[in-house]
């Protein structure tokens, strides 16, 4: 039956806990509907950063609602899948419903913590309240004396539980194979007032109306300080979307090809959502060869995530090294260069989390993304046999019948304001073919 908010059908909902336990009635009926409506290609997409079902749902309608009409013949069935992550309420998401000019006006700017992005935390860190009030009421004074920034550090710290710099870091490693050591964290283990400087200036840079660095004043710290809670927070969804994939979407799949193997399976994931339907080709129980295509849009994870070897170490690969090859047909990165969440952000904050040498290296005017980068800034790296398409060629080409592909997609994925550029504008008909094309649904 059709979620009334999701104009496609049939569509089911699939909704996981933190944990990666399915709710098991929705999973249940997942697994008979795709029987009793003789689906024949499943499309999966999971969501990125997101802070409630209603957003999750109009993803999924508009993403959804071409293809239709794209594959009139085809015998498809859609889910959602629904997970606990969340989004900061400042960051604007193309195609959703901008705020009154009058409402938005009246908002705090940052640091400020603003009332939805409280309750945003307070839902996706239960039992954290007091810790949350505690961040709230720094960011509200923004106290001039270091030591109030450093204690800012330590309640993050507690508010995403890491413990520097022990092996249980928040940061769940992409480009580290097990038993290669790991450098501590220096996001936390270091200075605190250094980091949020650093964010400081790189958002000053994203800002600038010129696109330069804003060099004629300091940055206040409390800018970057607010920006070291969104990464701190987007970094334990990163790691909750690798569970969830894993323990959660994968044996759901497994469970669906026991049940229905003549189903081609096709994942598709957003941001975070991306390494969430990654890390599922890691849970797919053995011999499982129903994933059929997966598809990565502006995926918040290491471009060296599939490899075997990374160019600048050659003791490790990536975390789901070879995993590519567990999908019955492409693994296709859409990338763009207008997403500055990737393309500023995330390498800068994956350098601090793993860079033993420190982060007080300059990072404005150069890029960070060759050892840092993400998926959807640059796409697969370092998988050999890769093959590379612009948007347009990959809608006129047969896409390749198995192993990693990018696609520059950067002619759609475009708008969007700073902090994340045009990370979340991936709501376009050109990228639902895409999704076709990868797993050639007719």
């Amino acid at each position: 039956m059709a979620d009334p908010a999701v104009r496609v059908t049939p569509y089911w909902e699939l909704t996981f806990d933190a944990d990666g336990d399915a709710d098991a009635g929705r999973r249940d009926r997942l697994l008979a509907g795709v029987v009793r409506h003789h689906v024949r290609d499943l499309i999966v997409f999971a969501h990125g950063w997101n802070n409630d079902r209603s957003g999750a749902t109009k993803l999924y309608d508009g993403f959804f609602e071409p293809i239709p009409r794209l594959v009139p013949a085809a015998k498809i069935g859609y889910v959602g899948v629904v997970w606990p992550s969340m989004r900061f309420s400042d960051e604007p998401i193309p195609d959703f419903p901008a705020l009154p000019r009058a409402v938005a006006a009246e908002l705090p700017r940052r640091p400020v913590l603003d009332k939805d992005t409280r309750h945003a935390l307070l839902e996706t860190f239960p039992g954290r309240a007091t810790v949350i009030d505690q961040i709230a009421r720094l960011l509200d004074q923004q106290p001039r004396e270091e030591a109030e920034l450093e204690e800012f550090g330590r309640l993050v710290r507690m508010l995403v539980e890491v413990v520097p710099p022990g092996p249980q870091a928040l940061f769940a490693a992409d480009t580290l194979c097990e038993g290669v050591p790991q450098d501590s964290p220096d996001i936390f283990s270091g200075s605190t007032a250094a980091v949020c400087e650093e964010f400081a200036r790189a958002l000053a840079h994203l800002e600038a109306p010129d696109g330069t660095a804003a060099s004629l004043s300091l940055p206040n710290p409390w800018e970057g300080a607010h920006e070291l809670l969104r990464q701190a927070t987007y970094y334990a969804m990163k790691r909750r979307a690798g569970t969830v994939g894993e323990r959660g979407l994968g044996r759901v799949v497994g469970q669906l090809a026991a049940r229905a193997p003549e189903v081609r399976v096709h994942l598709v994931g957003h941001s975070f959502g991306a390494r969430l339907v990654s890390f599922a080709l890691r849970g797919l129980p053995k011999g499982v060869r129903a994933v059929k295509s997966v598809t990565l849009l502006q995926g918040a994870f290491s471009h060296y995530a599939f490899a075997s070897r990374l160019p600048h170490d050659t003791r490790a690969g990536g975390v789901l090294e070879g995993q590519h090859n567990r999908v019955d047909g492409p693994l296709v990165c859409c990338y763009s260069r207008h997403d500055s969440a990737l393309s500023t952000m995330y390498p800068l904050a994956s350098r601090m989390a793993g860079d033993a040498r420190g982060i007080a290296a300059p990072v404005i005017g150069r890029m960070l993304g060759a050892k840092w980068g993400a998926m959807g800034h640059d796409g697969v790296q370092a998988v050999p046999g890769t093959k590379s398409y612009k948007l347009a060629d990959a809608l006129k080409a047969k896409l390749p019948a198995s192993g990693c592909v990018n696609v520059d997609a950067a002619a759609v994925v475009r708008r969007g304001g700073p902090p994340a550029g045009a990370h979340s504008d991936i709501v376009h008909r050109e990228l639902a073919q895409v999704v076709l094309a990868a797993g050639r649904i007719h």
